[in-house]
């Protein structure tokens, strides 16, 4: 079997050293370097028994798919394609990571305190205790409600609010992530917004209302900097997933701020998002579960 990435530009990837890393160097995984949709999906047909799929191609690669999964017609886009006997497979392994760390992280369920295969915390040890504090581990996160107590025991609504920033690739699977489990969701966008998408003007309004929030912007906004207690909320439990592991809107210093304003808000590091989604991709790809440390340890690296 061979896999590949498709999507411009790509150089950066993790992807090549997360896969091999994954398998130990069982299957190749190549960057398949083009500005040219057709010509990188052609590549796919002749070469690959699948691929991962990154922006901007993401929409123009769910037209080719013959077999369309649930997560996809809920997003509008894919990140994986794979080829079967019935044909090309479309799925999204953004929308099904980001499920998992959510049902991980907030969902009351029996068997909830046991972390999912792959989710890791990946805290500095440059940071301080408070923020260390805001970024413990998942294995040992009080991940659900324990057996017997309710969601507002635990500080939580009954159901969640979640407000999403950003409303492109990254976004859309956020949100369909969060409605797909049933959590009351609102985003909020920098730039294109409609009655469904509320500008950022909304932010801090929508910030003290929401139990989740995921930002999945590329830029860090000025909003950041301007929160107070009132707008964290102190006393009540926030969890804030980012999903750009490269460059963070939220700094050391950002989280050490909030922290101090609301000891019970909780900072998840886009790694863990790009891991999840990376392990469920592969197993799809592969029918194999890959090796999460081996992966986990490739991603802590960088």
């Amino acid at each position: 079997m061979k896999f590949g990435l498709i999507g411009h530009p790509i150089e950066h990837s993790l992807s090549p050293a997360l896969f091999k890393a994954g398998y130990d160097g069982m299957y190749p995984y190549d960057l398949i370097i083009t500005e040219d949709f057709e010509e990188a999906y052609k590549r796919f047909l002749e070469g690959y028994d699948g691929i991962n799929v990154t922006a901007p191609f993401k929409e123009l690669a769910l037209r080719k798919a013959d077999i369309i999964s649930e997560e996809c017609r809920l997003v509008g886009a894919t990140n994986l394609l794979i080829k079967t006997p019935e044909g090309i497979a479309a799925y999204n392994s953004d929308f099904r990571g980001l499920k998992i760390l959510l049902q991980n992280f907030l969902e009351c369920i029996p068997n909830a305190n046991r972390a999912p295969s792959g989710a890791v915390s990946f805290a500095s040890a440059r940071l301080s205790k408070k923020v260390e504090a805001a970024m413990t581990p998942v294995e040992q996160r009080e991940t659900a409600c324990p057996s017997g107590l309710s969601r507002s025991d635990w500080g939580l609504n009954n159901r969640p609010r979640t407000l999403v920033l950003g409303a492109g690739g990254a976004g859309k699977a956020a949100k369909a992530a969060s409605e797909a489990l049933g959590y009351e969701t609102t985003v909020i966008n920098r730039t294109q917004y409609n009655p469904e998408i509320k500008p950022l003007s909304a932010f801090r309004e929508e910030l003290r209302k929401a139990d989740i929030v995921i930002y999945n912007l590329p830029v860090r906004i000025p909003e950041i900097d301007m929160l107070t207690e009132a707008d964290l909320c102190p006393g009540k439990e926030k969890v804030i997933l980012e999903a750009n592991y490269r460059n963070p809107s939220f700094d050391n210093g950002s989280i050490q701020r909030m922290v101090t304003m609301n000891p019970l808000i909780r900072y998840i590091d886009g790694r863990e998002w790009l891991l999840q989604q990376a392990v469920t991709g592969y197993e799809l790809f592969t029918g194999m579960a890959p090796d999460c440390e081996a992966m986990k340890a490739i991603i802590k690296s960088k």
